[in-house]
């Protein structure tokens, strides 16, 4: 039985269909990377905690008079308001909520956020460096803690090399501001 043009045309449209089809599928899967709880958490988790560092870190702006400290808390203030923005695009990409449900982060690794009555007595200090370094330490000491848990624990790539970077950041800082310590 010889072929119509008609059902050539037809096959050449079945045959078009399908190859969309595939590339379609395969190009979704390509731009979606896997996302598990633990990366819409810990970003969660993240955006709060900058928040209260870029706090921390202005009222360091504001009043340190150490120059390297003075540095430091102006690249932790801007930083971390960059992060806090890119943070937010992956949770609006990844269509989850900014924050996450009150009692939520308990389950994974119930993680406090820096007291609020510590920031506040930091504005009044009368020992202002001293105090604001105590303070940023254990708060980037937190941050490393979240990290390791999001490298250990989280699916997306993107998240977990920057968990990684936020390992290696905190604890350059900490570093830092202990040896301003000791002067």
């Amino acid at each position: 039985m010889a072929a119509t043009p008609r059902s050539g045309a037809l096959k050449l449209v079945l045959a078009a269909l399908c190859l969309l089809l595939a590339t379609a599928c395969g190009a979704a899967g390509a731009q979606a990377p896997p996302v598990n709880a633990q990366d819409v958490m810990f970003v969660q988790m993240m955006v709060q905690h900058h928040r209260q560092g870029i706090e921390i870190a202005k009222l360091g702006s504001q009043r340190a008079t150490d120059d390297q400290l003075r540095i430091l808390v102006a690249a932790v203030a801007s930083t971390q308001q960059d992060e806090v923005e890119m943070m937010l695009r992956w949770l609006y990409a990844w269509e989850q909520p900014l924050t996450a449900a009150s009692g939520a982060h308990d389950h994974h690794g119930g993680m406090p956020e820096t007291d609020r009555k510590q920031i506040r007595a930091l504005k009044k200090s009368k020992s202002f460096e001293h105090d604001l370094m105590t303070l940023l330490i254990a708060h980037q000491g937190d941050a490393i803690r979240m990290a390791d848990t999001e490298v250990a624990s989280g699916a997306d790539p993107a998240v977990k090399e920057w968990a990684g970077q936020v390992q290696a950041s905190r604890k350059a800082q900490i570093d830092l501001m202990k040896d301003l310590l000791k002067r």
